[in-house]
């Protein structure tokens, strides 16, 4: 509680923290944040052509494109904001070592900033996907709720790596070589059910929806946005628990570390 308190006395530096970056990002540019819609775009036309024409997998799919869309910019959510976040602190060294504040404030704006990116992407395909794919429903009503708990699951990844990373300059480039492969066995080209071989080995599909802890935040904005419906109380479950279990184990981590953050940056 204690945290939260001077987190809301600090909320001004943490409003400041992330104007300034978005500012940054879009300075210059004619069509903001349009430009992170593109790698997106170019990802989803490159898988697509390669598992429906080369590899000859749609896996089932209808408006197979779109359905690689939205798990691929849940991911690029996820992706970035870690990270972004590893770094953070080494970034704002100068502000660590002179001034007082919660110093979860500065990976809190890095992810946060992220979040701004990954909202305003889904509101310029959502209604793409509702026209074309027809899955506009009530359940809509749920996708703030779903993307508030990945937020909060990327905000206790980022907290830790951010603060390991402080100690140990090694940490932010295994987080990129693991994210690499991460990215390929979460559920993003096909659903867990589809995977190759899981219509013979049972265990593939409850280890790739369950043993995962990203697919079933990317399968349940997908299920939301995507299928118009709601994701299920397993699913829903799941999603709430890992967001309170790893943003409190890395905000209690962050904590415990934190003292000597401003001699180590």
């Amino acid at each position: 509680m204690s945290t939260l308190r001077e987190f809301a006395r600090h909320r001004y530096l943490f409003d400041q923290m992330v104007r300034r970056e978005l500012r940054q990002k879009y300075k210059g540019s004619a069509l903001g944040v349009v430009w992170y819609l593109v790698n997106p775009l170019v990802l989803m036309f490159a898988y697509s052509v390669m598992f429906t024409y080369v590899l000859h997998r749609p896996f089932q799919v209808h408006d197979y494109a779109l359905f690689v869309l939205l798990g691929i910019v849940t991911w690029t959510f996820f992706q970035n904001a870690v990270t972004t976040a590893a770094t953070s602190l080494l970034d704002q060294g100068a502000l660590v070592r002179k001034a007082v504040f919660p110093r979860e404030t500065i990976p809190a704006a890095t992810v946060t900033v992220q979040l701004v990116i990954f909202v305003s992407i889904l509101v310029l395909i959502g209604p793409i996907v509702f026209v074309v794919h027809g899955s506009l429903s009530v359940w809509i009503l749920l996708l703030p709720f779903y993307v508030a708990l990945i937020y909060a699951f990327a905000l206790g990844v980022a907290l830790v790596v951010a603060v390991l990373h402080a100690y140990f300059r090694d940490v932010a480039p295994i987080v990129g070589a693991v994210l690499l492969p991460w990215f390929f066995i979460t559920p993003i080209f096909y659903r867990a059910q589809q995977f190759p071989g899981a219509t013979h080995h049972h265990w593939i599909e409850p280890l790739l929806r369950w043993a995962n802890p990203v697919a079933p935040y990317v399968d349940s904005i997908r299920e939301v946005v995507f299928y118009g419906q709601w994701p299920g109380a397993a699913e829903t479950a799941y999603v709430i628990g890992g967001a309170v279990l790893v943003l409190g184990v890395g905000g209690l981590l962050f904590r415990r570390m934190a003292g000597e953050l401003a001699v180590v940056v």
